[in-house]
């Protein structure tokens, strides 16, 4: 069993914003892999299903960002699974727009959300770092990735997130190197 949190802000007013792009890669997964109805449950909204032969919980913190590390918290402590079976979904400033990395581990680069994450859990998660690029001086940053995304942007969004939901199995499997292969050839076909 996987515990796959995206990181995002609760509330219709953010829901095209930078930042939630987490939860809309977890929505994505949820649709593409027919996974079951939304539950609320650990301060936030989980949904169960299968990829592979892996049961896969889905959540979506709904502490706001700054406080999502206590929802995956609770989450890994209910189903009694370390930290080796956590995967967060974030937006990520140091990556291209719309580039995919996965990596164990690693610096915050000032992002609140894994901040809390390690706060609770401790640094050693797996993290999907979803690009969004910078906004080229650090005093932008905050309006940037509170920011809806432009409408040049949402149809590479959309490719984006189809190309994450439709590779998923890799993630499952463990494969990341597979995984984010895979997602950047969908991206360039």
């Amino acid at each position: 069993m996987q515990i796959w949190a995206g990181l995002g802000n609760p509330g219709s007013q953010h829901a095209m914003q930078r930042h939630n792009v987490g939860f809309m890669a977890v929505d994505a997964i949820a649709e593409v892999h027919g996974f079951g109805a939304v539950k609320k449950a650990f301060q936030g909204w989980t949904q169960e299903g299968r990829i592979g032969a892996e049961k896969i919980v889905l959540l979506k913190p709904a502490t706001f960002m700054n406080d999502s590390g206590r929802s995956i918290g609770e989450a890994l402590r209910f189903y009694k699974l370390g930290v080796e079976a956590l995967t967060v979904f974030h937006d990520e400033l140091d990556l291209a727009p719309f580039k995919v990395k996965v990596r164990i581990g690693g610096g915050l680069a000032g992002h609140n959300g894994l901040r809390s994450t390690d706060q609770h859990l401790g640094p050693e998660f797996r993290r999907v770092r979803i690009g969004i690029g910078h906004p080229g001086h650090k005093d932008r940053v905050t309006g940037y990735v509170l920011g809806n995304y432009a409408k040049a942007e949402i149809d590479p969004l959309a490719d984006m997130l189809g190309a994450i939901a439709g590779e998923a199995d890799r993630l499952a499997d463990g494969d990341d190197v597979r995984f984010m292969n895979d997602v950047a050839m969908r991206q360039a076909a």
